[in-house]
């Protein structure tokens, strides 16, 4: 059995990367992309029943793949073969049925149905339950949808229409959400696969300690460096923290951060690397397809928020370690820096490759992915890192392990696919939108409130990919509909949806660190809450400004820019109790309310300007007092 699982997950791989490198076009093989990817699920939808258990003890639903110790049973086998025909099924019938919506003949609506159900026990296998009824929930809605009153109606739909357009039409479950899975999301994987198996997690730990360890907090600002730039190759927050924190929260116990502060740090870190550009989880190719701009457009506006929001961690660690007087760790545990360039400077070569390939080539980003992987396997066999090159064996295990990784994105892709059909074909989704708005009373400020309170609930448990997809069906339409920039709508849904990840009651990314440094999920989560503060804070700010997004009079991007520096200096310090000094409850509230006056873009609600000199004033007069207070304490001093 093992012997299958290892064929159908290598094939499965190298099926993907032909595609991306259009090998199937250069052979003179022209087909429907939609026949592509029913190839693909039949090779995705198999691997699903044979090595994820039907029931686990502890289902982790950001792991992708499975744990099965044994053989399937013969059910699971059953399913698996089931899987596989019906996929190849579908690709051959494909251009001959979904011609044929309004006639729905028993041959395409047979398997369409047995396809329905075989994805959903996937999704539920994979993802949990709960995301499972979520997407039933939305099935039965779009079934009942022309009872619901009021605004909340949709047309009349019927349920052989629905199941046979679910599978045959291009817009459904192999649509544009798993065109994307199966090219750009599959070929990062395996690009981060490479990179990880070559040795570039460990480079980038490495790096991390030799820049950071000496300083005060030196363990805590290694995390953070170590988990944003895993994070550029890992669209899995729980990925991130299990693979950085293994190191990096020991270092912070032994540094003397408490654990639930040493996994907190971990998990907003790791949190924060779906966040930062050029990769973002995956989540910045997904949302240049929705909204329809280059790629570039979703680089440029999700830097500045991402960069404020690392140094709002980096100022919190130095300012923690201060107060609690901590220094950097042992001299004789950080490697020296011009031995980790020397075993690992071609590391940043591949990142070179691919914003090249994305930015000045015009690449598709399936392609710069590959050009990137490329640039690692050259990179790795002619240099090596540590002694260690890639041989074929290791390419064998990575073109394994990335088809086992990405099969439940598949399940997700189709959940996504459903999800948006359905709300389409019912006409629901624009009810939906209405009935948001509606809610919050046509005032922005509530729909804000609400949809960040929906995105934190609906990401609960999700991968980053999976998480954005959904909010940007459900939730992002809502928003634009009360004329917020579109990208500000849709960077507003992802930092609300990652931020599921660390806030409880159900943080996967808290609780996982929280096992690794042994501490108290619940008290690593609302730890986690504190010390990410900022990104809570953000996504509103750029929502009513789009300076922070680099958009508007480059003057005043710039001030915007500056003020904001400030004034997550002034934050950090009112939410950690420390400047240069201990802080006293009024003290801090003054700093935290600089802090926030100063985040606030200028143009913001048409009085931005004077809350901004408000705070540029209130910070004036706290560094005079403080300045005065030390001349105080040094002309008393002996």
């Amino acid at each position: 059995m093992s012997l299958l699982v290892n064929a159908l997950a290598v094939t499965l791989t190298c099926g993907v990367l032909a595609w991306a490198a259009d090998l199937v076009r250069l052979f003179g093989l022209l087909i429907y992309v939609e026949q592509y990817i029913a190839l693909m699920v039949a090779l995705a939808l198999p691997l699903v029943f044979l090595t994820v258990p039907a029931h686990r003890a502890a289902p982790q639903p950001e792991q992708e793949g499975g744990g099965r110790s044994g053989p399937a049973p013969w059910y699971d086998q059953l399913a698996a073969l089931a899987g596989f025909v019906l996929g190849i099924y579908v690709a051959f019938r494909f251009p001959e049925l979904s011609e044929m919506g309004s006639q729905r003949p028993w041959d395409g609506l047979i398997p369409a149905v047995m396809l329905c159900l075989l994805f959903l026990e996937g999704l539920r296998r994979t993802s949990g339950t709960a995301i499972t009824v979520v997407v039933v929930g939305f099935f039965v809605l779009a079934l009942i949808g022309h009872l619901l009153p009021g605004a909340l109606t949709g047309r009349k739909v019927q349920l052989d229409r629905l199941t046979y357009f679910l599978v045959w039409d291009s817009s459904a479950l192999f649509g544009t959400v798993m065109q994307i899975i199966t090219t750009v999301v599959v070929a990062f994987v395996f690009f981060g696969n490479i990179l990880f198996k070559s040795g570039g997690s460990a480079f980038f730990t490495d790096i991390s300690m030799a820049m950071m360890g000496r300083y005060r907090g030196g363990p805590g600002k290694i995390a953070i460096m170590a988990s944003s730039l895993f994070g550029t190759i890992s669209g899995s927050v729980v990925a991130n923290v299990v693979t950085t924190g293994v190191v990096t929260i020991p270092l912070m116990k032994k540094a003397g951060f408490r654990p639930q502060l040493a996994g907190a740090i971990e998990a907003v870190s790791s949190t924060g690397g779906q966040l930062m550009p050029p990769v973002m989880g995956i989540a910045a190719f997904l949302m240049a397809e929705f909204l329809r701009v280059p790629y570039s457009d979703v680089v440029l506006a999700a830097l500045i928020p991402a960069v404020l929001f690392y140094l709002a961690l980096f100022l919190q660690a130095d300012l923690e370690a201060a107060r609690l007087g901590l220094r950097g760790i042992d001299d004789a545990l950080i490697p020296r820096a011009r031995q980790v360039l020397k075993d690992g400077w071609h590391f940043p070569i591949p990142f070179v490759v691919l914003i090249g390939a994305l930015f000045w080539l015009n690449y598709e980003p399936s392609a710069a992915a590959l050009l990137a992987a490329a640039a690692v396997i050259v990179a790795s066999v002619v240099f090596g890192f540590k002694g260690k090159r890639l041989g074929l064996l290791d390419f064998y295990y990575i073109l394994r392990d990335t088809g086992l990784t990405v099969i439940g994105l598949f399940m997700i892709a189709a959940a996504a696919g459903a999800v948006i059909a359905t709300l389409n074909y019912s006409g629901l989704g624009f009810s939906l939108t209405l009935a948001l708005v509606h809610i919050a009373g046509g005032n922005l400020i509530a729909l804000l409130v609400i949809a960040a309170i929906a995105c934190i609930i609906l990401g609960m448990g999700m991968p980053t990919v999976g998480v954005y997809i959904l909010l940007a069906t459900l939730v992002a339409p809502a928003l634009i509909e009360m004329k917020v920039d579109p990208m500000a709508a849709h960077l507003f849904i992802l930092y609300f949806g990652c931020l599921s990840m660390i806030t409880p009651p159900v943080a996967i990314g808290a609780y996982a660190a929280a096992h690794l440094a042994k501490a108290d999920p619940i008290k690593t989560g609302f730890e986690a809450v504190r010390f990410g503060w900022l990104v809570f804070v953000v996504p509103f700010l750029f929502v009513f400004s789009n300076t922070l997004l680099m958009r508007g009079e480059p003057i005043m991007i710039i001030v915007d820019i500056a003020a904001a520096v400030v004034g997550v200096w002034f934050g950090a310090a009112g939410v950690m109790g420390y400047s240069i000094r201990r802080l006293a409850a009024a003290e801090r509230a003054a700093y935290l309310a600089a802090g926030l006056f100063l985040l606030l873009p200028m143009g913001a609600f048409g009085v931005g300007r004077w809350i901004n000199l408000a705070g540029l004033v209130l910070a004036v007069c706290i560094m005079a007092r403080e300045r005065l207070l030390r001349r105080a304490a040094a002309t008393a001093a002996p």
